[in-house]
C-alpha cells in the first residue's frame, strides 16, 4: 500500500512539473544568442532589412541576435542552412521569393522543400519591381513600349541579374501577360544590367525599386510602371502595371521569416511576436520604406497561404518559359 501511495505521489509530482519543464525547453538558453540567417552577402537589401529587424526583435526576445550571412546559389544555401538547423527556436532565416517559390521549380535538385522543411513565422515586406527604360528610349509609357516590341521582328531585349532572378521572372511574366516577344539577356547582377540599359545595350529592365530609384530621379532612366497592386511611396508618380493597361503583371520580392520545421509552436508564437514588434517600430518602418518596401506582417498561417500562392504563380511562369537550371 505504501509503495502504491509513493508511486501515485511521484506521478502527481511529474504532472505538476511537466509544464514547467516544457517551458524551460522552449525558453532560450542563458546567454545564447538567436541566429538570423541572411541568404545573401553583407551590404545588400536583405542584409539591411535583417539588421533593421535585429535590434527590436532582440529587445522583444531578451536575446542578442547575430546576423549570419550565408550567400550563394540564389539564396538556397542560406535557406538550406536554416532548414537544417536544430528546431529549438534559436535559428531563423530571412528567406525571399527566389529560394522559396522560383528556384524549386527550376532546379533539378533542391536541398530542401520549403513547405516541408520550413516553419512559417511571419511575412516581413514585399519589394515591388519597376519597369525602366533608358532616358533615350522613345517609349513614354508601358503601352508605347509594348507597341515598339510588336513593331520589331525580333521583339525587344530585357536585362536581368541572372537566370532565375526576380528580374528574370518579372520579364517572363511581362512577356507572358503582354503576349510579347522578348529576349532575356542575363548579367552577373543588377548593377551591370542597369549599366547596359543606360548604355543602350538592352531595351528594358525590371528591377527592385531601391536599385533604380537613384537613376530615375537623376534622369538617366525612365520608369514606366510598378509591378504592384498599389503605387509605391518611393515613386508615387509611376503608375501600376494595371493602371498602365496591363493587369496581372504583379511581381515583387517577398521577404519572410521562417524557422526550421519541427520548432515548437509555442516558440514560433514568441518569434512571431518579436517580428511584429520590430515591424511596429517607427525607425524600422522608416528604414524599410526607404528601401521601397511595402510592410506586410501577418500570422504564420498568412505566410503559409502566401507561400502556396507564390509557388503556384511562379511555377506556372517557369513552366511556360521552359527555363531550367542544373
Amino acid at each position: 500500500m505504501l509503495a502504491r501511495r509513493n508511486l501515485l505521489a511521484f506521478l502527481a509530482m511529474l504532472a505538476v512539473a511537466w509544464p514547467a519543464a516544457a517551458q524551460v525547453a522552449l525558453a532560450p538558453s542563458a546567454g545564447q544568442p538567436l541566429t538570423l540567417i541572411v541568404p545573401f552577402a553583407p551590404g545588400g537589401p536583405a542584409d539591411a532589412m535583417a539588421r533593421l529587424l535585429a535590434g527590436p526583435m532582440g529587445a522583444s526576445l531578451g536575446q542578442t541576435i547575430v546576423v549570419d550571412n550565408r550567400s550563394g546559389a540564389g539564396g538556397t544555401i542560406g535557406v538550406a542552412a536554416g532548414a537544417r538547423a536544430k528546431p529549438d527556436g534559436q535559428t531563423v532565416v530571412l528567406a525571399s521569393t527566389g529560394a522559396l517559390a522560383v528556384l524549386p521549380h527550376m532546379m533539378a535538385r533542391m536541398p530542401y522543400d520549403p513547405a516541408r522543411d520550413l516553419a512559417p513565422v511571419s511575412l516581413v515586406v514585399e519589394v515591388p519591381q519597376v519597369l525602366v527604360v533608358s532616358a533615350q528610349n522613345k517609349a513614354a509609357s508601358l503601352s508605347d513600349l509594348m507597341a515598339l516590341a510588336r513593331q520589331q521582328p525580333d521583339g525587344l531585349t530585357y536585362g536581368s541579374a541572372g537566370i532565375g532572378s526576380s528580374m528574370h521572372m518579372a520579364g517572363e511574366l511581362l512577356k507572358l501577360r503582354g503576349g510579347l516577344k522578348l529576349t532575356h539577356i542575363p548579367y552577373r547582377g543588377a548593377a551591370p544590367a542597369l549599366t547596359e540599359l543606360i548604355g543602350g545595350q538592352v531595351n528594358m529592365v525590371l528591377a527592385d525599386i531601391p536599385s533604380v530609384v537613384g537613376h530615375v530621379r537623376g534622369g538617366t532612366l525612365r520608369a514606366l510602371a510598378i509591378t504592384a497592386e498599389t503605387r509605391s511611396k518611393t515613386l508615387p508618380d509611376v503608375p501600376t502595371t494595371a493602371e498602365a493597361g496591363l493587369p496581372g503583371v504583379i511581381s515583387d520580392t517577398l521577404y519572410a521569416v521562417f524557422a526550421p520545421a519541427g520548432t515548437p509552436p509555442e516558440r514560433i508564437a514568441v518569434l512571431h511576436k518579436a517580428v511584429a514588434a520590430a515591424l511596429a517600430d517607427a525607425n524600422v518602418r522608416r528604414g524599410l520604406e526607404d528601401q521601397g518596401a511595402q510592410i506586410l506582417g501577418g500570422t504564420p498561417e498568412t505566410l503559409a497561404a502566401r507561400l502556396r500562392a507564390e509557388q503556384a504563380k511562379w511555377g506556372d511562369v517557369v513552366r511556360t518559359s521552359g527555363v531550367k537550371m542544373e
